[in-house]
């Protein structure tokens, strides 16, 4: 089971409220006497809020579980630096930052099962963590995060906890410190029980973080923890980077490569549950069960576009999770290419589509040709009341730089939700995440003097339709597919 766990501060005499920390904490229960692992009851979320940290959840469970492959890639694929670069002028030999210390397990220490307490463990760790760093930078520094801290097995009343703390690696104003807890008795071998990984910082008088001494690491396997710890840091930066996109920014695309690819689609997946739980959708057109949706947030505008359709949740997902049947129902869609299959669930794509420039003098419409480089990240779902999703957004890749012929654009957000109902039909809802750019391109829907939406949509539909139980290869009954619209859409392209 995950816990989500966040610890805030009050000061009482001021009235004000800060976060301290957030982490999210991985529990498995065993039985006392058999050891075997424990099926949980299912969690019922009720709340929208609580429904989409449940569905986030297993994105999240996903990272957690390829993490040390992504560690084994970025140390097989990286150019890392060497670690004997590090022996410079004023290095400080990982050696001296060594600290061991040895603990007493006492009956304060445990709970009623005689377990000692994780977070008793945790904080004897840091301890020795703390001195370890200290004796890097000769300061007292700041704990700013832990990395996988992993409980390998249980400790109890009556153990010695021998911990061991290194800095592994320092970079320009941080360093990793690994720590390593083992129990023993006065008989018997040594059982690694805990691990985890550090960063700590020096901040001056003005909170800002100081340069700290390059670190010279020890042969062999200090060479292996100081690279691994620069693997580590490079997963920590591709995810702050991904997840603190602003949608101001440009670009809005992200570098694609195998060392951030769990954390894209992570990003891509979360980001689209987050929009569809957004409760202040105004209701700005209907037409025939076609319902088209704004949301307006600060610098961005959100729609929703959603309708039930004939077809079940599983099949329509089916159809649409592989974006070049889109060409058989939009025919803005005019070319659209797969790069390259990630996984099972995550895809590259290549869209070409007919964009509309508005000259300044003339007033008219110049058709040019628009392309997309697409993440389409496709996830079942992971509860009852959990829809089907297709995640889109837009992600950079050397291979396919803009060309001449085309203009790029960019998605932040967009995709589909499908939900199963009743009678065996699907409510589908597209979503999309735009700028205030394009506002002038769909205004006319705003307003409700155009239906493009709809027609959009209602291609979609007759499609499923057609083949509700039968695929229909891609670019075939193209024709049919353009039933009923006629009407220019400006906007389908960006969608």
């Amino acid at each position: 089971m995950e816990v989500d766990i966040q610890v805030c501060c009050e000061d009482l005499f001021s009235d004000r409220h800060w976060r301290v920390c957030h982490a999210f904490a991985t529990f498995v229960t065993q039985r006392t006497k058999t050891g075997q692992k424990v099926l949980l009851k299912p969690i019922v979320p009720h709340t929208q809020k609580e429904k989409v940290e449940y569905s986030v959840a297993v994105e999240r469970r996903r990272v957690r579980m390829l993490h040390d492959d992504i560690i084994s890639d970025l140390l097989s694929h990286g150019s890392f630096q060497e670690a004997h670069s590090s022996a410079v002028d004023g290095a400080v030999a990982a050696e001296k930052t060594r600290v061991e210390s040895v603990e007493l397990v006492l009956p304060p220490h445990a709970n009623h099962q005689v377990n000692t307490f994780g977070g008793q463990i945790m904080a004897w760790m840091v301890n020795v963590a703390t001195i370890s760093a200290s004796r890097l930078c000769q300061a007292h520094p700041t704990l700013r995060s832990i990395d996988m801290f992993t409980f390998r097995g249980p400790s109890q009343v009556g153990d010695r906890l021998l911990l061991r703390a290194i800095v592994n690696n320092a970079f320009k104003s941080s360093m990793e410190v690994g720590v390593r807890a083992e129990a023993y008795q006065e008989e018997g071998p040594n059982r690694h029980i805990n691990s985890a990984f550090m960063t700590f910082e020096v901040l001056d008088d003005r909170g800002k973080p100081c340069t700290l001494p390059r670190i010279w690491p020890e042969p062999l396997e200090g060479e292996r923890r100081f690279q691994e710890a620069i693997a580590r840091r490079k997963i920590r930066l591709d995810r702050k980077y991904i997840i603190s996109r602003k949608q101001t920014e440009v670009p809005l695309s992200v570098p694609w490569d195998v060392r951030n690819q769990v954390y894209l689609s992570y990003n891509n997946v979360s980001a689209l549950k987050m929009l569809a739980a957004r409760n202040k959708w105004r209701l700005t057109s209907e037409k025939d069960e076609v319902h088209l949706y704004t949301l307006e947030e600060k610098s961005t505008l959100s729609f929703r576009v959603e309708a039930e359709v004939d077809v079940p949740a599983n099949r329509a997902f089916c159809l649409l999770s592989d974006l070049r049947n889109r060409t058989n129902w939009d025919k803005h869609y005019q070319k659209c290419e797969l790069i390259h299959q990630v996984n099972d669930d995550d895809f590259l794509y290549r869209v070409v589509a007919p964009s509309v420039a508005i000259s300044s003098s003339a007033k008219q419409e110049t058709g040019i040709l628009q392309d997309f480089i697409l993440l389409a990240s496709n996830r079942q779902p992971c509860g009852s009341r959990d829809p089907y999703v297709i995640a889109l957004r837009s992600v950079s890749l050397p291979t396919h730089p803009p060309t001449a012929g085309c203009n790029r654009g960019e998605v932040l957000c967009a995709g589909f939700a499908i939900l199963g109902t009743k009678d065996n039909k699907s409510l589908i809802t597209y979503y999309n995440q735009a700028s205030p750019e394009v506002l002038p391109y769909i205004s006319t829907d705003i307003a409700g003097l155009s239906s493009s939406f709809y027609h959009t949509f209602c291609s979609c539909s007759k499609y499923l339709t057609r083949n509700r139980l039968h695929s229909v290869p891609a670019d075939q009954d193209q024709a049919k597919s353009s039933e009923g619209s006629s009407e220019a859409d400006t906007l389908s392209g960006r969608l």
